[in-house]
């Protein structure tokens, strides 16, 4: 019997804990928990490939970088976003291997450094949306936006953070390296979105200052290994309408059609929500019998069993 395939994409928390300092040493012991769950998939007969955010993280590589210009040249976006794939892939790789071990699976874990490939034209260069770096008060994002030119917005009620540019992944130009590692390995790819390039008339690849957003990612790269499922893993059990309201709605199943709806409606916040939801109906809509599921990273199991989460089906 064929295994399914799934495109697992790991939201901020499956990375970091609230509360905790934002160490390597602190994210290893996170993973180490998060690949716990994750091992309990593989141990469910699926196939599996990991895609995570990098948000955070290479908000910080970029910090320290401009805070030791002084000392070091700092380095562009495109290789800070690298150098965030590396270490966030090597974390996971240590973690997935460690819980692999419990269950006498010797599956190795190896992360491919992926490029994606963005139109230079996107819109999304002129609307930047995608947060990155630490939550600072008002006052502090106010501050910082006179000082550097950075554009701040609020993100989901948790504080302000700097944004970016987030153009729509085309192209993922390690695919071929990634199909041809996936019966032998657990793949680590598209690492924080994928480090955004563009395409030059020679077939060459230039970087460019932007982060692709890990749940189209994730999406596009389910849809090209031909996934059954897309689960992006989040902070909230399940999708939910008017959020941390009075009158706040769970929902289980969505069909493509409604979730469109529910977006036109402006439920979903930008740089938060939105993109989970616009990637799980795409992948919905991609081919028969695709399921997307949106869930928390503690209930992954249970919702690819149909007990929780929301699923979004064409």
């Amino acid at each position: 019997m064929r295994k399914e395939k799934i495109v697992i994409a790991l939201g901020g928390n499956a990375l970091q804990t609230a509360g905790l300092p934002p160490t390597a040493e602190c994210q290893l012991e996170v993973v180490k928990k998060t690949c716990e769950y994750i091992s309990k998939i593989v141990e469910n007969d699926y196939e599996i490939a990991l895609v995570h955010g990098n948000g955070p993280q290479v908000g910080r590589i970029l910090l320290a970088f401009e805070t030791a210009r002084d000392v070091t040249p700092p380095m562009p976006f495109d290789v800070c976003g690298a150098m965030s794939q590396g270490y966030i892939g090597y974390h996971l790789q240590q973690g997935m291997h460690q819980a692999l071990l419990k269950t006498n699976n010797a599956m190795p874990v190896v992360t491919v450094v992926t490029q994606v490939v963005v139109d230079r034209n996107d819109s999304g260069f002129k609307n930047p949306t995608k947060p990155i770096g630490p939550f600072y008060s008002e006052e502090e994002a106010k501050k910082i936006s006179s000082e550097k030119n950075y554009v701040m917005k609020e993100d989901a009620g948790r504080g302000w953070r700097r944004v970016v540019a987030s153009p729509i992944p085309k192209r993922i130009v390690e695919i071929d390296t990634i199909k041809s590692l996936w019966n032998s390995a657990i793949v680590v790819s598209a690492g924080g979105g994928g480090i955004p390039v563009i395409e030059l008339e020679d077939g060459t690849y230039e970087g460019i200052e932007a982060v692709i957003d890990k749940d189209y990612a994730a999406e596009l790269l389910a849809e090209q290994i031909g996934a059954d499922k897309l689960l992006i893993l989040t902070e909230v059990e399940k999708v939910s309408l008017n959020f941390n309201k009075p009158d706040q709605i769970d929902l289980d199943k969505l069909t493509a059609e409604e979730a469109e709806h529910y977006i036109a409606e402006n439920h979903f916040a930008a740089g938060s929500m939105l993109p989970k939801i616009q990637a799980a109906v795409k992948f919905a809509k991609s081919g028969e019998g695709k399921t997307a599921i949106i869930t928390s990273l503690y209930k992954a199991m249970d919702a690819l069993m149909g007990k929780t989460g929301t699923q979004i089906t064409a």
